[in-house]
C-alpha cells in the first residue's frame, strides 16, 4: 500500500483561516486525494489469476472427483479457472513440496489426502514441515474406511473376529492397501487395539488388497467403502464395523469400531485444503467461507455420500488443530508399532 504525504508551506496554514487561502488549501488536497489508489479495492482483488489446487492423487479418482467439483463451483463463483493439479506419488510430498514453496497469496492450494498426516510419521526427513511451511484452509470430510470379512470365514462381529484371532495367534491374514496408506495403518491400529497377532500383507492399491480376500487369500480387510461396497451388498464380504465417528447412512446397522475401541472414536485422518505459511487471514477466511458453502450444497452432500464421504467441514482454526493432532496420532502408532525410533 503507497502513503501519502501532503506538505503545505507554514504561510499556507497560519492562512487558512482566511478566505483567500482556504480554496488554494482544499484543492492540494482534493487533487492529492483524486491521486490515491483504492485501497480497500485493491486488498480485495483476490483472485487475480487462475488457482491452482494440488492433489496427489490420480485423475479420476474418488479424492480427485471431490477436487474438481470444488475446483469447478469456485471457479462458477470467482470468474477465473481453478484447475486441479494431480502430483501423485512420493507419499505426497510431490503435491505438498511445490505449495509449500508458493506465493502465499491464495492462488496456490493443497487438497489434503491423509498421506500428509501420514508421511510426516513415517519419514524423519521431509522437503517441508507440515506444522511450519502450511496453513490451513478449511477441512472437507472424512473417507469412510471400513472393517470386512470374508463371508466364508463366517464371523459376523468384531467380537467373533477378535476371537478367531485370540484362539488361532499368527494364523489369520489382514490384507491392506500399500505400507503408509491409510488403509495400512487402519488395520495396524486394530491389530494393536484388539491384542491380534496377525499376518499384515500389504498390497498396491484398495482393489488388490479386497480381491485376496474375495479369492480366500486373506480372511479380512480394511479399505475404503467405495470399493468394499457393492461386494458387501452382494453377500461376498461381511461388513464388521465402519472406522468413522458416526454410522453411515449407507449401511446404518454396521457398527462403529469407536463402539468396541476407544482408540476410533475420533477420525484418523481426514481430506481439507491448506494453504502455503504466511498467507494473510483475510484470504483464509475468504476461501474457507466459500469452500464450506460448497460443501454444504446438496449436489455435494449427494457425492460424497455415494462414494461413502462423509462432510466435515470447519474452520481454518479448527482445522489447523486437528491436523496437528493426527500428524501427532500416527507419530505415536508408528512408535507403538515398532516403525519409528522414540
Amino acid at each position: 500500500m503507497r502513503v501519502f504525504a501532503i506538505f503545505f508551506d507554514a504561510q499556507d496554514l497560519r492562512g487558512a483561516a482566511n478566505r483567500r487561502a482556504a480554496p488554494r488549501v482544499i484543492l492540494m488536497l482534493c487533487v492529492a486525494l483524486a491521486a490515491a489508489p483504492d485501497v480497500s479495492h485493491a486488498q480485495q482483488k483476490f483472485p487475480a489469476k487462475p488457482v491452482r489446487i494440488v492433489a496427489s492423487t490420480m485423475p479420476g479418482s474418488q479424492p480427485d472427483g471431490i477436487a474438481r467439483f470444488i475446483a469447478q463451483k469456485l471457479s462458477e463463483t470467482w470468474g477465473v479457472p481453478v484447475v486441479v493439479d494431480n502430483r501423485a506419488g512420493g507419499g505426497g510430498t510431490l503435491a505438498a513440496s511445490p505449495v509449500a514453496k508458493a506465493a502465499p497469496d491464495g492462488h496456490t492450494l493443497l487438497y489434503v489426502l491423509p498421506n500428509f498426516v501420514i508421511t510426516p510419521a513415517m519419514q524423519s526427513s521431509l522437503p517441508f514441515d507440515p506444522v511450519k511451511d502450511f496453513t490451513a484452509v478449511a477441512q472437507i470430510g472424512i473417507s469412510t474406511n471400513i472393517l470386512v470379512a470374508s463371508s466364508t470365514l463366517g464371523v459376523k462381529s468384531v467380537k467373533d473376529l477378535v476371537a478367531m484371532a485370540h484362539a488361532q495367534p499368527g494364523k489369520l491374514i489382514l490384507s491392506t492397501s500399500a505400507a503408509g496408506s491409510a488403509s495400512h495403518l487402519s488395520g495396524l491400529k486394530f491389530n494393536l487395539a484388539a491384542g491380534i497377532k496377525a499376518i499384515q500383507v500389504a498390497y498396491k492399491g484398495g482393489p488388490e488388497s479386497m480381491l485376496e480376500v474375495l479369492g480366500g487369500r486373506a480372511h479380512y480387510h480394511t479399505g475404503t467403502l467405495g470399493v468394499t461396497l457393492p461386494f458387501i451388498k452382494e453377500g461376498k464380504l461381511t461388513a464388521l464395523a465402519v472406522l468413522t465417528p458416526q454410522r453411515t447412512p449407507v449401511l446404518p446397522d454396521v457398527p462403529t469400531l469407536g463402539e468396541s475401541y476407544a482408540e476410533f472414536k475420533r477420525p484418523e485422518t481426514s481430506h481439507g485444503l491448506m494453504a502455503p505459511a504466511g498467507t494473510p487471514r483475510a484470504l483464509i477466511n475468504q476461501i474457507n467461507k466459500e469452500v464450506l458453502r460448497i460443501i454444504d450444497l446438496p449436489e455435494a452432500k449427494e457425492r460424497m455420500q455415494t462414494i461413502g464421504y462423509v462432510a466435515a467441514p470447519t474452520s481454518a482454526e479448527e482445522y489447523n488443530k486437528i491436523v496437528r493432532a493426527q500428524i501427532e496420532s500416527m507419530i505415536k502408532l508408528m512408535r507403538d508399532a515398532g516403525l519409528r525410533g522414540k
